[in-house]
């Protein structure tokens, strides 16, 4: 058991639930956020007993980011990992693509990151460390079609975290980008039917939560700054 406190965004469905119930399993205190409150109360009945919170909210939109990181908080005293799991995809040409859905994919995958660094930093800079993992995506390298604008903003994710890999070494805040091919989620069954992608050929979430947890606290730990891909 660990009095460790864990957020994990986008905790209502897919690698962040099965990062939360892999999490709360080692002991984790888990503060479970996304915009849609009857998934995370599934969540949190998935979870260890007694170690889940829900805190809903949309981390593409910074003051609510800031409510978050405050309440979260207030509740336990101490924030020492975050998950950034919430993600947001939209399958178009660029001659289809929409303004409003280029904003939404880079402010959901991409701009979350600054918002929930931003306002973790003083906190982890207090209590001597901290560690942060980013969901990113195997479009960061290679996208189908369709899918350039969501891979640019994993690509800057996995930059991103690089950067903050290196500014959070000096107050021993490690950072690392985990970078799955096609997972069985809600999100990649709204664009690919299971004749473009079958089943057999996707991961399971849980096994790219456990990818996770090894970067949190397995034999993982060393790779702050990198890149984790990971594949069937």
């Amino acid at each position: 058991m660990t009095d460790q406190v864990a957020i994990i965004t986008g905790a209502g469905r897919g690698i962040g639930r099965a990062s939360a119930v892999e999490l709360s399993k080692r002991g984790y205190r888990v503060a479970l956020a996304s915009r849609t409150t009857a998934e995370l109360e599934e969540t949190a009945r998935l979870c260890a007993a007694g170690l889940a919170e829900i805190f809903p909210a949309d981390v593409s939109r910074q003051d609510q980011v800031d409510r978050l990181i405050e309440a979260v908080v207030t509740k336990f005293g101490r924030i020492d990992v975050l998950v950034h799991s919430a993600g947001a995809v939209v399958m178009r040409s660029i001659e289809e693509l929409s303004a409003a859905d280029w904003q939404t994919m880079i402010d959901t995958n991409l701009s979350a990151i600054y918002f929930l660094s931003h306002r973790l930093w003083p906190i982890w800079r207090r209590q001597g460390g901290g560690v942060m993992v980013n969901v990113s995506s195997a479009a960061a390298r290679d996208p189908f079609a369709g899918l350039e604008a969501y891979g640019a903003a994993k690509a800057g994710v996995n930059l991103l975290g690089l950067g903050l890999a290196r500014d959070g070494a000096a107050i021993n805040v490690r950072v690392h980008t985990v970078a799955p091919a096609a997972t069985e989620t809600a999100m990649l069954r709204s664009i690919v039917t299971p004749e473009q992608v079958p089943t057999e050929k996707t991961l399971d979430p849980t096994e790219v939560a456990r990818v996770i947890v090894q970067c949190v606290c397995g034999e993982l730990t060393c790779t702050s700054g990198e890149v984790i891909y990971v594949k069937k």
